[in-house]
């Protein structure tokens, strides 16, 4: 079952930054509702650096969604002290925290991981190395390699970590999200047993308002489609939420199809769908992208 991870409890959202300042719940609980009555699977609490304060203001963010809710949290922020006073207080029936994220560098990877094993907690293996962002899919291979070993060596079980390929925007680096596509497509060899996730909306962001949410769920279905197993996305997109879901299969198919060689023959197709072709090949790099990779 592929797995939905609500990114909207962020500090950089405006009301839900403001509400986490002045430690106003009322905000925050509606938003967790929301997002679980949309069918979220996790709700990703992001706090960014935290740099002041993050330890309370963690607890006391993972303490007031409990409150109104019981799903697993993504405990997202680089203050490790923060995310282990989130783990400290994330409720055990509520199934399993998750740390966003761990990256292969020693100074990550040497905390994060024996504190997954201390809280039976999840982890996010993010795929970021010494030298930064990977140059293309080996190399994202082998940082994952990396991280799976320190998890099993923390005693961190497969099935706890989530690998993710680090989504860059299509506007400024194309070549870079075949990359993370050829990447998502290797892990079920390579990584049986592990989950996969990704920052969904990082691969359209730069790009014009009005296409993001185009590139946004052909991408989502683009990944699914070579075995991507949960999303870090906006949980009160429904049209995004019904394709992670599973709930357009047509778009699924026709994607899957160009994807993997055998395009429909354009004429035959409607508006939306010629837009999700035409998406689809500009991602594999098919055709450079501009703004208007629609009218070509």
């Amino acid at each position: 079952m592929f797995r939905i991870i609500a990114e909207n409890i962020n500090v950089m959202y405006k009301t839900i930054g403001t509400a986490m300042k002045e430690r106003n719940k009322e905000p925050i609980q509606e938003m967790a509702e929301k997002l679980v009555a949309n069918g979220a699977d996790l709700l990703d609490i992001n706090l960014g650096p935290a740099r002041k304060g993050g330890e309370e203001l963690m607890a006391w963010v993972v303490e007031t969604v409990h409150a109104v809710c019981s799903k697993p949290l993504y405990l997202d922020t680089s203050n490790v002290a923060a995310i282990e006073a989130g783990l400290k207080v994330h409720k055990e029936s509520a199934g399993k925290a998750v740390i966003n994220s761990i990256s292969a560098r020693p100074e990550r990877m040497d905390k994060l991981w024996p504190l997954a094993a201390k809280y039976n907690a999840g982890a996010v293996a993010l795929v970021l190395g010494v030298d930064g962002i990977p140059r293309d899919a080996a190399e994202r291979a082998a940082n994952a390699a990396m991280l799976m070993a320190a998890a099993a060596d923390a005693g961190v079980s497969p099935e706890d970590v989530w690998i993710d390929p680090i989504v860059i925007p299509v506007n400024s680096q194309q070549q870079q999200v075949g990359y993370c596509t050829e990447f998502i497509g290797m892990l079920p060899e390579m990584a049986p047993g592990y989950s996969s996730t990704c920052g969904l909306s990082n691969v359209s962001n730069g790009s014009p308002e009005k296409l993001r949410p185009l590139l946004n769920q052909c991408y989502l279905m683009m990944l699914k489609h070579v075995g991507l197993t949960s999303a870090i996305l906006d949980g009160l997109d429904r049209e995004i939420l019904g394709i992670a879901r599973g709930e357009r299969a047509d778009l699924e198919k026709l994607i899957g199809d160009t994807m993997d060689g055998n395009p429909p023959d354009m004429s035959s197709l409607n508006e939306e769908q010629v837009s999700f072709v035409k998406t689809t090949n500009m991602i594999m790099g098919k055709t450079l992208y501009s703004d208007s990779w629609l009218d070509l």
